[in-house]
């Protein structure tokens, strides 16, 4: 499965990312009385959310889509917000009074609870702590209903709030309990790509907390023979994706293979370099960071050099706007002066690695082991400062 790594963000953006991914359609019973969300007085010729119509459930849902976008340009990032939370408040509203009024099997049942859930998280993204107790209650209830796939729905959602809470709190002995929970509701629907995208997602963001890359793999180790097995081919292919993520978790402390062809065309093989310290750098030079963080890798590079450190690039570059990626590679070289050689083979090691962001910087030592699998900033320096320390 084809994909380019996103740049490396961090971990703030993990937690919102991980609710808002997990697209559902969900339904509740009990009506809220919530009101939308206060709107600051505006100008008289600024944004404003307009309150909420009679109608049909019909009407409301239509009344409610044409608020997004705005009529107007914002004037400001908090007119911008403001305007925002206007509109989540009054979705919430006519949300549930199409609940109020329509059975559970009819569609616009659906649609109507969709959008409230929708509405709730980003309420609850502004740092609304009613709308994230209220979706906690609409998570719970869900769970709770008699049609199999609006259950599911609900269980999906309260395994999402409790990696919100966990994060929140910063109370990470809950992975453990949190992973199991995850691949019971995963066995229960090996065929569902929403409860895959689900796990997918959580065992990425378990990276980041302290001692991720065990706890991770390990949450990998749980889901990987669930997704392998899944009758959706879909599925199978989050597997695929997994198996590379969980083989790059498990490097610490083992070889790294990696063959292929350098820019100049000639062949590399990194066992060609065992018995020095060698960098791996996964980049691309469309990839800000990546670029930020090269005079830094030039600079240890400089003064370990001689020593027996080497440095290898692996790009990620593709054809973009007529130029190959070659080209784009060799223009970057001598743009930036890079002195280290550079491997290019369409991604291929670093979809076989699991590589899903950059850059990705791997330390390896004179035994050909993996060190460290995040050797960015100071980490490198720090790391090679002991390894050289007695003089080489």
């Amino acid at each position: 499965m084809s994909h380019r790594p996103a740049v490396r963000r961090p971990l703030a953006w993990l937690v919102p990312s991980l609710l808002a991914g997990i697209a559902v359609a969900v339904v509740i019973h009990p009506v809220s009385a919530r009101q939308p969300a206060a709107i600051a007085e505006p100008a008289a010729d600024g944004l404003v959310v307009p309150p909420l119509p009679q109608g049909t459930p019909e009407q409301l849902l239509e009344f409610v889509s044409g608020l997004m976008p705005p009529k107007a340009q914002p004037k400001s990032r908090e007119e911008a917000l403001t305007y925002l939370r206007g509109v989540a408040g009054v979705s919430v509203q006519a949300a549930d009074k199409i609940l109020a009024g329509v059975k559970v099997d009819d569609p616009l049942y659906a649609k109507a609870a969709t959008l409230k859930l929708e509405s709730l998280m980003r309420l609850a993204q502004f740092g609304d702590e009613q709308a994230a107790e209220e979706m906690t209650k609409f998570a719970a209830t869900l769970a709770t209903s008699p049609v199999p796939s609006l259950a599911m729905e609900g269980k999906r959602l309260q395994i999402v709030g409790e990696a919100q809470k966990m994060f929140a709190e910063e109370k990470f002995d809950a992975a453990p309990a949190l992973v199991a929970q995850a691949a019971e509701l995963m066995k229960s629907a090996p065929g569902d790509q929403k409860t895959a995208m689900l796990v997918m997602q959580l065992a990425g963001a378990l990276e980041q907390i302290p001692d991720g890359e065990k706890v991770a793999a390990d949450a990998m180790k749980t889901f990987l023979p669930i997704l392998e097995s899944s009758p959706n081919a879909e599925v199978k292919q989050f597997g695929e994706q997994l198996a590379g993520q969980l083989r790059f978790l498990d490097l610490l402390g083992k070889p790294m293979a990696i063959k292929g062809s350098l820019i100049d065309g000639a062949a590399f093989d990194l066992e060609s370099l065992k018995g020095k310290v060698v960098l791996v750098d996964f980049w691309a030079t469309w990839c800000g960071p990546c670029i930020a963080e090269i005079p830094n890798v030039i600079a240890e590079y400089e003064k370990y050099h001689a020593k027996g450190f080497e440095v290898i690039g692996v790009s990620l570059d593709k054809e973009q706007e007529g130029k190959t990626a070659k080209d784009l590679v060799a223009e970057a070289v001598v743009e930036h002066k890079i002195p280290w050689p550079i491997m290019l083979d369409g991604g291929r090691t670093a979809q076989f690695y699991g590589i899903s962001g950059i850059p990705q910087l791997i330390l390896i030592g004179r035994d050909g082991k993996v060190i460290t699998l995040n050797a960015r900033g100071k980490k490198l320096g720090e790391r090679l400062a002991e390894l050289f320390k007695d003089g080489g």
